[in-house]
């Protein structure tokens, strides 16, 4: 069975997806330090794992460059209009890492740009791991509804540490206790818990 029919992430195969989280933002988006947070760890794992890293600014001229708590100074930035990140540019970086099948996604907004992302990954063939508490909107509502309907659409739902988890697979990888400095301390609560308060027709 392949990769993309289980879902399962590998070091070797897989990209993470960092998107629009810029200054301009900061204000707007609910919980938005936390989920910069979270991504901050899922950059740091790829930096160590060499993974390959793809940032995206929308529209930096009117809504500022990417926060620097993210940590992605040295990274080439993408800059777009359009709400998916899937733009020609990102599409030939792609292309570049041809085993690369399995995008990590975080980002905002989620209802926008995560979900335009996701629906034209999932077109071309990539499995996508949306990283729920590294994912965020100026509206909850909005926020919880694109993650129910990113999953109907055959996306995959993690956390940030399950993710990272998953890319390590083993507690004897020699990357192991390097980036088990980065998860050490509880990552921070971006919401979701109400999700699972009671059973949500969203999710079942």
């Amino acid at each position: 069975m392949s990769l993309s029919r289980v879902g399962k992430l590998g070091q070797q195969s897989s990209v993470l997806f960092l998107c629009d989280m810029q200054e301009k933002f900061r204000h707007n988006i609910v919980f938005f330090n936390q989920i910069v947070s979270v991504a901050a760890r899922m950059l740091q794992t790829a930096k160590i794992l060499e993974i390959p890293v793809v940032v995206t600014e929308q529209y930096p001229k009117g809504l500022g460059l990417t926060v620097p708590e993210l940590g992605a100074d040295g990274i080439q930035k993408y800059t777009k209009t359009c709400f998916s990140m899937l733009i020609p540019e990102v599409e030939k970086e792609l292309q570049s890492n041809p085993g690369r099948q399995s995008v990590i996604l975080c980002g905002i907004e989620t209802h926008a740009c995560i979900m335009s992302t996701t629906l034209d990954l999932l077109n071309k063939g990539f499995d996508v791991h949306v990283v729920a508490d590294a994912c965020s909107s100026r509206s909850q509502v909005d926020r919880l509804v694109a993650l129910s309907r990113m999953k109907q659409s055959g996306a995959y739902l993690t956390t940030g540490e399950g993710a990272i988890l998953q890319l390590l697979q083993d507690a004897a990888h020699p990357k192991f206790k390097e980036v088990q400095k980065i998860i050490k301390d509880p990552a921070p609560d971006s919401g979701l818990l109400t999700l699972f308060q009671s059973q949500n027709p969203l999710f079942t």
